[in-house]
């Protein structure tokens, strides 16, 4: 079982930026209803059409599929042809959709607020449940999520947590609070890492001060910036990539990590995963369907393809994330001290991230500050 490392939720801060003016000059990006019905009205779409005459062209982070899928879709499908495009980011992604006019692609896959963000703007196609009957494969909780309650215009395809990620046998105390990494003990001064990626830099400080990890008010930004910036001569670094590394050389004794990549399964067995007493966040990667698509249905089927049990657990077995499908998880041989063995319902106490429209400019520019000075 191999594990492969994303570099999908690194920032592009410009993009970011420009992406959220754009949003908001289009009038999405607001964060008072995010589980609205779709503005864009969906098309009737013909469940008996020969997807033979179909392309489908999809956007992903590398890696984040099978490379057989496309031989294996147009083999199962009988579509004409299926294309793989990648992505790094969510802001490249977002490049792409957003440029004007048709992008040329069918299917992309996007983080929860993102996918808010391209609704909001009329770019999706809603989901028409009827052809796509593997949603039925999905837990019942991965229908709440608030960027989008009740799957009405994306399909979660994986879904995880950010913690503290340490060291059993380094640490004094096993850590129970983002103060830990905030304000860490003597001996683990300068033995700790946090993410630069714009909400996940924010994200300790935020909860640690009893905030919403949606908040976009000056006052509480203010704060989470000071504190921020108190924490950050107390750091051995900021790391979103290589801090199970820095882990498990004994360089770190503490990591703020995603739970897919908190490296728990070491054969050394030493390194543990715990979500802060505070709190924390519900991440989601979705699957959308662009509304200029001309291969509306063969888009479907290829969702429903990959829902089915046996495609959609290649995702928790290969990259270690936990993906919304019961059926699929319930195929997953989860090795000891994984945290593929994380309860629906224990995500959905983590506050699920929202598009914040023009408010994102405000964590682009907090994690410029902090981490520049």
């Amino acid at each position: 079982m191999f594990r492969i490392r994303f570099t999908r939720r690194l920032p592009a801060v410009a993009v970011v930026a420009g992406l959220a003016l754009a949003v908001a000059a289009c009038g999405g990006g607001s964060t008072d209803s995010p589980g609205a019905a779709p503005r864009a009205t969906a098309e009737q779409l013909n469940p008996n059409a020969d997807l033979s005459k179909q392309s489908i062209n999809v956007t992903v982070w590398d890696g984040y599929t099978p490379k057989e899928l496309p031989e294996k879709v147009k083999q199962k499908l009988k579509v004409a042809d299926m294309k793989i495009a990648v992505h790094a980011t969510n802001e490249e992604a977002m490049t792409k959709l957003t440029a004007g006019g048709d992008s040329g692609i069918d299917v992309a896959f996007v983080s929860g607020q993102y996918a808010q963000a391209l609704n909001e703007q009329g770019l999706l196609e809603p989901i028409h449940p009827e052809l796509i009957p593997n949603l039925s494969n999905l837990y019942p909780e991965a229908t709440q999520l608030s960027y989008d309650k009740g799957n009405r215009y994306s399909v979660p395809y994986t879904w995880g947590t950010t913690g503290i990620c340490y060291r059993t046998d380094l640490v004094k105390s096993p850590p129970t609070s983002w103060n830990d990494i905030l304000k860490p003990p003597s001996w683990a001064d300068k033995k700790v890492t946090m993410m630069t990626t714009e909400r996940w830099l924010a994200l300790p400080a935020l909860k640690a001060l009893g905030y919403s990890v949606n908040t976009d008010k000056d006052d509480e930004i203010a704060k989470v910036k000071d504190l921020l910036l108190q924490a950050k001569p107390h750091l051995l670094g900021y790391d979103d990539t290589t801090f199970g590394d820095k882990l498990k050389s004994g360089e770190a004794v503490m990591v703020v990590a995603w739970d897919g990549w908190c490296p728990t399964t070491d054969p050394k067995k030493n390194i543990k995963f715990v979500v802060p007493k505070e709190g924390s966040d519900l991440w989601v990667d979705t699957m959308v369907i662009m509304k200029s698509s001309k291969n509306k249905e063969a888009a479907h089927a290829l969702i429903n393809y990959i829902l089915d049990p046996e495609i959609h657990s290649w995702a928790a077995s290969n990259i270690n994330y936990k993906v919304p499908n019961k059926a699929a998880m319930d195929k997953v041989e989860v090795p000891e001290g994984s945290l593929l063995g994380i309860k629906p319902a224990e995500l959905l106490n983590g506050e699920s991230i929202i598009d914040l429209g023009q408010g994102s400019v405000k964590y682009t520019r907090l994690s410029s500050e902090v981490t520049a000075q």
